[in-house]
């Protein structure tokens, strides 16, 4: 049976509200705040808005991103070494809002929201304007106590699902989360990778049998000849490594860059 557990409408369900009605998908980008700069993140969400990013997930810096792999474990350290903390990125988000409307998803570790303190952290996140939160080490049996904070705020709680989680786990999940469901298309770490799974379209079916909320694909995606594949079967495609790989070159046209690389991509996803 399918679990429909929306709370009232944000930014995100918005967005995949009128992405449906016109026959579209989701492009969700990620990028590691504070890498290189707390400014030139605040430029790249705009240049990434107007090239026709949907949705960022913005990263919160943390010392050990074990789910990572070497190209966003990297953006992490440069961040924390430009003196990023959680509260810097909190305040960029508010920067952010005096000019876009786009849905922010802070994407990070438990380790700095639970030193924070989990009632101060979710606040935080509604005062600064953001709409979700992705926590990836911590698992949905112990996120009560957050999921708790947030829902009081109307702040979204999105998990994870992979190759590997079972049904009972995917019902379980279905029935936490909110905003939409993150797949990992594969099992590691995050990195691009040359392909896509062939089995992605019979595991997001999978999922799609247990929950009414939106389904994005992310890890390992890094051309827009992957992300259009990723889109035949979900409800959206996530891409970070690709572009923090951008990011990581600092060349003088970085926004470009950056602009140029998320543009492609979403032409990829649209154009049939």
């Amino acid at each position: 049976m399918k679990q429909s557990n929306q709370k009232e409408t944000n930014r995100i369900t918005r967005t995949f509200e009128g992405l449906r009605e016109r026959g579209e998908k989701a492009l969700i980008t990620f990028i590691t705040a504070g890498d290189p700069d707390l400014h030139t993140t605040r430029e790249l969400i705009f240049a990434i808005e107007r090239a026709g990013a949907d949705i960022i997930e913005l990263g919160i810096p943390f010392s050990d991103p074990m789910a990572d792999g070497p190209t966003i474990q990297a953006s992490s350290e440069r961040a924390i070494r430009a003196g990023t903390h959680l509260t810097d990125v909190l305040a960029l988000v508010k920067e952010v809002r005096k000019k876009s409307e786009i849905p922010i998803v802070l994407f990070g570790y438990y380790n700095p929201v639970f030193k924070f303190g989990l009632k101060r952290f979710a606040r935080g996140v509604k005062a600064a304007g953001a709409d979700g939160v992705l926590i990836v080490d911590l698992p949905a049996e112990e996120a009560g106590e957050l999921k708790d904070e947030l829902d009081r705020e109307g702040v979204d709680l999105i998990f994870l699902l992979t190759p590997t989680s079972t049904e009972e786990r995917i019902r379980l999940i279905s029935g936490k989360a909110s905003g939409f469901i993150y797949y990992i298309s594969v099992t590691g770490v995050t990195g691009a990778r040359k392909g896509l799974s062939g089995k992605v379209h019979g595991y997001v079916k999978r999922v799609k049998r247990f929950t009414d909320l939106p389904v994005g694909v992310g890890f390992g995606i890094s051309s827009p000849a992957q992300a259009k594949e990723a889109c035949r079967h979900a409800d959206g495609v996530i891409v970070g490594s690709a572009i923090v790989n951008l990011i990581a070159k600092r060349g003088p046209d970085i926004l470009k860059e950056v602009g140029a690389f998320v543009s492609g991509l979403k032409r990829g996803i649209t154009h049939k």
